[in-house]
């Protein structure tokens, strides 16, 4: 009972508190299907230094990111970052005040905030950003409850270019905020996609991914220019925000908000979380804008300083004015993508960029001449999809055997639909080498023997 102190007793009052009859009833609203049945295959109890070694033989099972060829994407990449970059975070000043509840003290971290919202603005040719999301895909649900605010309308369009896990969310906040929504099918690279046309009198915006999913580059003006036409926004999603060190910002093409995942720039994969969500829009829009906002000012003295300008969280406003009730991602996210990009700098971000295409594009042409393996992209960044002549999951555990991991099978995250089951989206950045591009090419080649 050390870890585990409540009684049955205690148990029973908080139910009586709550007006629930039991602890079952709690869990209703889990379907049958998702509950486990019976305990988990783990010793009842043990010591500490027993669960250690257990752990560890676990982990063990694991193939790092770091300890083979890597070629994995599809929303989540593995960059270097400088150590620099970890030292910094990890000061006391940093790492102990990351979040501005007094904002008059803490002017260090208002001012990082302040750069990262100027570094994004820039990057996505947006006038203004916030100071951070949790995530590029909560980024996306919020920026479409944004465009439903502005133009009073409750319809969005999801382009099929959308990250399935990205359009998840959507639908799931349309179930409980009350807005309709259009989703198109998987758009595969060379494909065309006619959003056009479901842009109506009701659309509130269009959403659209560039790169796209299947990591197919596209020009997203005509569809802003269309979506203006009907009184709709533009919401254009960069789930790799190395990218746009070298293709067009969304907001040169015609975007009103651009939302994306940060992760690419001061943050490593670290199993899915915590990342950083961008979110930029036009001037004209601010005070609808989500999260909050961070300003440059004078004070009495005439001295420069940073005051938190824009708070739209219910916790500081009344409820009903609130635009959302997102706080902010983890601060040290935030300030790891400000000073991995101040390190950069503006040449060493394009040169970033392309490098990462540049290593793509080489891995793009050596698996292309694989028989059984075709690449469907005519234009990507550092992601391209390919056609196999089998199951690409079948062949990406191959390739784990080989010890290269391949990439993603399409299957595990559009599901129900055979079209994609031997398709596999390969990215690659500017960690892979010489070495890592034949490794690939050797073991793929060798799997598609085995499996063809």
């Amino acid at each position: 009972m050390r870890y585990l102190p409540l009684t049955d007793t205690d148990r029973q009052e908080m139910l009586g508190v709550i007006g629930a009859k039991s602890v079952d009833e709690l869990f209703r609203d889990v379907p049958e299907a998702a509950r486990r049945d019976g305990l988990v295959d783990l010793p009842k109890r043990q010591g500490e230094l027993e669960v250690e070694r257990a752990l560890s033989r676990m982990a063990a099972k694991n193939v790092a990111a770091g300890d083979v060829p890597f070629f994995v994407g599809a929303g989540a990449y593995r960059h270097h970052v400088p150590a620099s970059v970890d030292h910094l975070i990890q000061r006391s000043e940093f790492l102990t005040s990351y979040t501005p509840y007094q904002p008059e003290v803490t002017q260090g971290t208002l001012q990082y905030l302040f750069e990262f919202q100027t570094q994004v603005a820039m990057l996505t040719g947006m006038e203004v950003a916030n100071a951070s999301m949790y995530d590029g895909s909560t980024a996306c649900g919020e920026a479409v409850l944004m465009a439903n605010r502005v133009t009073k309308r409750k319809k969005a369009v999801l382009s099929g270019t959308l990250h399935p896990q990205y359009a998840g969310v959507v639908h799931n906040l349309a179930e409980f905020a009350d807005f309709a929504l259009e989703t198109m099918p998987p758009v595969l690279p060379g494909a065309a996609e006619d959003i056009v046309s479901r842009i109506t009198d009701e659309t509130s915006c269009v959403v659209v991914q560039t790169p796209g999913f299947f990591g197919e580059l596209a020009d997203l003006t005509p569809i802003a220019e269309a979506a203006h036409a009907k009184g709709a926004l533009l919401v254009a999603v960069v789930p790799e925000i190395v990218s746009l060190g070298l293709v067009t910002p969304p907001g040169d093409m015609g975007a009103d908000i651009v939302v994306g995942e940060g992760q690419s720039i001061g943050n490593g994969l670290n199993f899915g979380g915590p990342y950083v969500g961008l979110f930029a829009t036009r001037q004209k829009y601010l005070r609808q804008m989500p999260g909050r906002l961070c300003g440059e000012t004078l004070d009495s003295d005439g001295k420069r300083g940073f005051v938190l300008t824009l708070s739209t969280r219910e916790q500081h406003i009344r409820r009903e004015k609130a635009t959302s009730n997102i706080c902010t991602n983890s601060g040290l996210c935030c300030l790891a993508f400000t000073i991995h990009l101040s390190l950069l700098g503006e040449e060493g971000y394009t040169r970033l960029a392309r490098i990462n295409h540049a290593n793509a594009a080489k891995l793009a042409e050596k698996l292309d001449a694989i028989e059984g393996v075709d690449v469907l992209n005519d234009a990507f960044f550092n992601e391209f999809t390919l056609r196999l002549q089998a199951p690409a999951k079948k062949v990406v555990d191959a390739l784990a055997e080989k010890g290269v991991l391949g990439g993603v099978p399409a299957s595990r995250l559009i599901h129900g639909d055979p079209s994609v089951e031997n398709l596999l989206i390969v990215a690659s950045t500017e960690i892979n080498t010489d070495a890592d591009r034949d490794a690939y090419a050797q073991a793929l080649a060798e799997t598609m023997k085995e499996v063809l």
